[in-house]
């Protein structure tokens, strides 16, 4: 009984069969992360308090800084990720669990069922009976489809039993048997074996006839991908900079094409940088570098200038404000990583400067797009004395995730002034056994418990 197309659909996108692939692998395409994960999506990084984590994931010297991880390489391998548009060309079936694989196009799984097969090899099946043989694993000789019609009635067969391995199989019979203008003309009114049929061309790495497939198809977006793709060939950075120059006049959509100028520019960037190692400078000396910053994330970069090239004029290439301006950097993610970078060198006072803001009447106040508890924590991994740290925790406004970080800071002046704000002496009694004997936090809880104009509340 034939099925409706709204059926069809259904049973399509609930079938339990996989369309084949020579692998597990995911191909390359799908392992590229789009580029905003690089430029724009930085934003949608820092945008919620819980995602502070992932934004700080960026490091130059290789060890931890903060909550920042990132090691040189492990960030020379999310340049890996890094890469800016997709293609999608996974076709949209799961793998089915058909008997039938590609070894089995022309030869029987088993060395004694190809010879009882051998009849049937060579008898005259129609398509429905080919492709039922064919899911069963059987030996069938295809060659005996030889008008297109019948080479057609074979695809759509195929393509109805919603077997993927079947369907791979049928489509390279038909890659090797018809011209590629008819194979692409027929394809183009199967968007199922379509699909396939670019999976297979993708796993394969046939990119020359895929790229003619795109042109054929008009699909000059996929087309423009494929051939941007190309840049993660190219070993010598002169080169890949110059290919990527090439790639900006493509046709992407304007999305992508703000992305493949973003990468273009950054790796032009980075060599202007590389160029700039340091020579006799103090910090190159005191801090030689790892890796080359060459081919870095953009975080990576900006982590890199904000640790070597801080104090540099906006004008500036390699200035930090600069990256920030030209790569549209979030004013939280642009924070992070300069604290990280600031703090690992121990410059406490650009950290402070980070935090100063000044209002109209001339007053200063400490103001954060991260969270004060966050500060602190990566103010801690990175060795901050107590008197910096103090200085943060303080500035938390939950009262107990303040006590809480001040204990475990060892910031025992937040711990007593926060006890001594709330009036609770039975808790500064309790506090004042767990600090050093004769130190001068226990003199200053006996003098706060002796002053009568104090009102305890217990």
């Amino acid at each position: 009984m034939m099925k409706s197309k709204a059926d069809e659909e259904d049973y399509w996108n609930s079938s339990k069969f996989k369309a084949f692939t020579f692998d597990d692998e995911d191909d390359e395409f799908t392992k590229l992360k789009e580029s905003r994960q690089a430029v724009n999506s930085i934003c949608g990084l820092v945008e919620e308090e819980e995602d502070e984590d992932e934004v700080e994931k960026v490091s130059w010297s290789g060890e931890p800084v903060g909550s920042i991880s990132w090691s040189v390489r492990e960030t020379a391998s999310s340049l890996r990720e890094q890469s800016f548009p997709k293609i999608d060309t996974t076709p949209s079936l799961p793998k089915n669990s058909s008997g039938y694989s590609l070894s089995s196009l022309f030869k029987g799984k088993e060395g004694e069922r190809e010879m009882m097969d051998c009849a049937d090899y060579v008898s005259d099946w129609s398509p429905e009976e080919t492709v039922h043989r064919m899911q069963q694993g059987k030996a069938v000789s295809l060659e005996k489809f030889r008008s297109l019609q019948e080479k057609l009635l074979l695809l759509d067969e195929a393509v109805g039993v919603h077997d993927g391995n079947v369907i791979t199989a049928v489509l390279i019979y038909l890659k090797k048997s018809l011209s590629k203008e008819v194979l692409f003309r027929e394809l183009e009114s199967r968007q199922t074996a379509l699909r396939h049929f670019i999976h297979y061309l993708t796993e394969s790495k046939e990119q020359r006839l895929l790229l003619e497939l795109y042109r054929a198809l008009g699909r000059t977006e996929d087309e423009a991908l494929l051939q941007y793709k190309e840049h993660l060939r190219i070993t010598d950075e002169n080169k890949r900079r110059d290919f990527l120059k090439s790639c900006v006049s493509l046709p992407f959509s304007p999305e992508d094409a703000g992305h493949v100028q973003d990468h273009y520019t950054l790796l032009e960037r980075q060599i202007i940088i590389e160029a700039e190692t340091g020579g006799k400078v103090e910090i190159f000396q005191k801090f030689p570098r790892r890796a080359s910053i060459l081919n870095m994330p953009l975080i990576t970069t900006l982590y890199y200038c904000c640790f070597y090239h801080y104090a540099e004029t906006e004008g500036t290439y390699s200035s930090p404000a600069n990256i920030r301006q030209t790569f549209r950097i979030a004013e939280k993610q642009y924070f992070v990583t300069a604290l990280a970078a600031r703090a690992k060198l121990k410059a406490w006072h650009d950290v402070d400067a980070l935090f100063t803001s000044r209002n109209w009447l001339g007053f200063t106040r400490k103001k954060s797009p991260l969270s004060f508890s966050r500060v602190a924590d990566i103010l801690s991994k990175n060795n901050a004395p107590v008197q910096v740290l103090q200085e943060y925790v303080g500035l938390v406004d939950d009262v107990e995730l303040r006590v809480a970080l001040a204990q475990k800071y060892k910031c025992h002046f937040i711990v007593i002034s926060t006890y001594r704000d709330l009036k609770d002496r039975q808790l500064l009694l309790g506090y004042r056994g767990k600090v050093e004997r004769g130190s001068e936090e226990e003199r200053k809880i006996d003098e706060l418990l002796s002053n009568p104009q104090i009102r305890w509340k217990n």
